[in-house]
């Protein structure tokens, strides 16, 4: 299935989604620092520079992690009507322009209390069904929290008034497993920051098998770097911890990306 990744980011969405045996076909990314990453793993994938004049290609399933700074409660608290949040109505641009089968979107929690019933009905007006779920970073293993909410879009239908197939009757099926694996593993869900994840010969296998297994010295999550505290003159790191900041753990689009395939393999 072809990927079209908005607001992509470091690529992680795209990471997960092709680790579920999907194909990216162009990314669309503003910040320069990220775009060099994009262009570095994927040099083959074109990457729009601006989402309000991209001209979208083809595509089967449309992802995006729309900016969250006037959603979260970090920030400004403007919702939807701020300039960066705001930006959600591209991914709808794009799912009307497009048509794809699927769309995925990621956000902060906080989404669910300003803006998430906007977003839904825009959604429903461009032909599409949704589902969603909060799921946190340490669902799926990650030695941190970062809850966000992820909502999972299926096409009514082709355009012309016929059903499409392939709709999952659950998105999230695979990460409830997950997470139950990890809430009864001591050294999932639980790991502390700084240690490593590592798993015994048959977990491993399973894991292998699956294809989820990123193996760095057999530990799932290598040690964190380590951060500066001071301004040291080198203004990658700074970008760096900011992209970093702004992207997800490509497990949880894997997950939602392997229940989608699976959809239209049981056809």
């Amino acid at each position: 299935m072809r990927v079209l990744d908005l607001f992509s980011g470091l690529g992680g969405f795209s990471l997960g989604l092709e680790r579920a045996g999907m194909k990216t076909i162009a990314f669309c990314e503003i910040e320069p620092f990220c775009r060099r990453v994009l262009a570095k793993h994927w040099p083959e994938v074109p990457c729009f520079e601006d989402v309000t004049t991209a001209q979208f290609p083809e595509a089967d399933v449309i992802c995006g992690g729309f900016p969250c700074q006037d959603v979260s409660r970090a920030g400004p608290r403007t919702g939807l009507s701020g300039a960066r949040s705001g930006l959600y109505r591209e991914l709808v641009r794009a799912i009307r322009l497009v048509r794809p089968r699927h769309a995925v979107m990621e956000n902060v929690a906080a989404l669910l209390d300003d803006g998430m019933g906007t977003v839904l009905g825009d959604v429903a007006e461009s032909g599409h069904d949704a589902e969603w779920d909060c799921i946190p970073a340490c669902a799926v293993g990650a030695p941190h929290e970062r809850d966000r909410v992820w909502i999972v879009t299926h096409a009514q239908s082709d355009g012309r008034g016929q059903g499409r197939p392939g709709r999952p009757p659950d998105s999230f099926a695979g990460i409830r497993d997950e997470a139950r694996r990890n809430a009864a593993d001591p050294n999932g869900a639980r790991l502390a920051f700084g240690q490593g994840f590592r798993r015994d010969a048959q977990q491993e296998q399973e894991a292998a098998e699956r294809g989820s297994l990123q193996d760095v010295g057999q530990s799932l999550w290598p040690d964190e770097p380590a951060l500066l505290g001071v301004d040291d003159g080198v203004p990658d790191r700074v970008e760096r911890v900011r992209a970093i900041g702004n992207s997800l753990v490509p497990k949880i689009p894997e997950e939602i990306g392997r229940s989608i395939m699976k959809g239209y393999q049981e056809q």
